[in-house]
C-alpha cells in the first residue's frame, strides 16, 4: 500500500498510504463522535471499546504486510459497533484518572517515536491507541450529564431498548384489533407514550412504529393510532415503549391465532 501517496516524512508507519490512513482517522472520529453522543446520554463504552484494538489491526495490516489483521481489524469494528448494547449506562460521571494517564502514556512515546531517526511502527500504533482510548475516556467525563439522575429521568428508547430490562405493567396502555391492512396499535391510555420499535411476535426483527400514513411515530398521544403490518402467518406483536418520564423501558404483548391456522383470530 506504499506509493507516491505513502507517509514516508511524517510517520514511522512507513507503507501507509495517505488515503489509507484518512479512512482510518475518519473512521477514528466517528468512534469518537459516536461515544461523545452517548455520552452526553449518560452512557460509556462497554463493547465499543474494540473499534481501538480494531484501527490498530488495520493499521498494522500494510505495516506487518499480514492481511489476515484487515479481516479481524474489520470485526472488531463491526463487533463495536453492532453488538447489542455496545455502550454501558453509568450511574455516576466516572473519574478523569485512568483517560488522562492514557493520553500521556500514549502522547508521549508517539512524540518521542516520531523523533527517533529508527521509530518502530507496532510502538507508535500502540501509543496512538492509547491515545485514542485516553480521548474517548475524557470525553465520558466531560459530557457525562451534569446530574445523573436527569439521564435516568427520560431514558433514551431506541433499538438498544430491545435489550434492556422491560416492564410488563398490569395494565396495559396500549391495545391491538386487526384488520386486512395489519394490526391497528392504539394508546388506551391517558397519556401519551413514546415508542422505540415493535416486532413480530416469535421472530427476533425490529422495526419502526409507523402511521397508517406510513410515517414514523416516536410518540403515540392518547387514543392515537399506528399500523403494525403483520401478516397471515404472524401470531402476535411485541411493542417496545416508554410512558412519558418512564424510569424503565415497558413492553407491551398481543398474540392471536393465526388466520392460516383456524377460521378466525383470537386476541389473547
Amino acid at each position: 500500500m506504499g506509493g507516491p501517496g505513502s507517509l514516508l516524512d511524517l510517520t514511522p508507519l512507513t507503507e501507509v498510504s495517505g488515503l489509507y490512513a484518512v479512512v482510518i482517522g475518519l473512521i477514528a472520529l466517528q468512534w469518537l463522535l459516536r461515544t461523545g453522543r452517548e455520552a452526553r446520554l449518560g452512557y460509556l463504552p462497554r463493547v465499543a471499546w474494540w473499534a481501538v484494538p480494531g484501527l490498530a489491526l488495520l493499521l498494522l495490516t500494510p505495516t506487518l504486510d499480514v492481511p489476515a489483521l484487515f479481516g479481524l481489524g474489520v470485526a472488531a469494528l463491526l463487533l463495536a459497533e453492532y453488538w447489542p448494547l455496545p455502550y454501558r449506562r453509568a450511574p455516576a460521571r466516572p473519574s478523569p484518572a485512568w483517560p488522562l494517564v492514557s493520553v500521556l502514556i500514549g502522547a508521549a512515546p508517539a512524540f518521542g517515536i516520531l523523533q527517533n531517526q529508527r521509530p518502530e511502527p507496532v510502538a507508535f500504533v500502540a501509543a496512538l491507541c492509547a491515545l485514542l482510548a485516553g480521548m474517548a475516556g475524557l470525553l465520558g467525563v466531560v459530557l457525562y450529564p451534569a446530574k445523573g439522575a436527569a439521564a435516568r429521568t427520560r431514558p433514551s428508547l431506541n433499538f438498544q431498548t430491545r435489550w434492556h430490562r422491560t416492564v410488563t405493567p398490569e395494565w396495559p396502555d396500549l391495545s391491538v384489533t386487526l384488520s386486512e391492512q395489519g394490526a391497528h396499535l392504539k394508546n388506551i391510555s391517558k397519556r401519551p407514550v413514546r415508542l422505540a420499535g415493535w416486532s413480530p411476535a416469535g421472530i427476533n426483527a425490529w422495526y419502526r412504529v409507523r402511521g397508517p400514513d406510513g410515517q414514523v411515530l416516536s410518540e403515540l398521544r392518547a387514543g392515537q393510532e399506528a399500523l403494525l403490518p403483520v401478516g397471515e402467518r404472524d401470531s402476535g406483536v411485541r411493542v417496545w415503549y416508554g410512558p412519558d418520564k418512564a424510569q424503565e423501558a415497558h413492553l407491551f404483548r398481543a398474540d392471536w391465532t393465526p388466520l392460516g391456522r383456524a377460521d378466525g383470530r383470537v386476541l389473547n
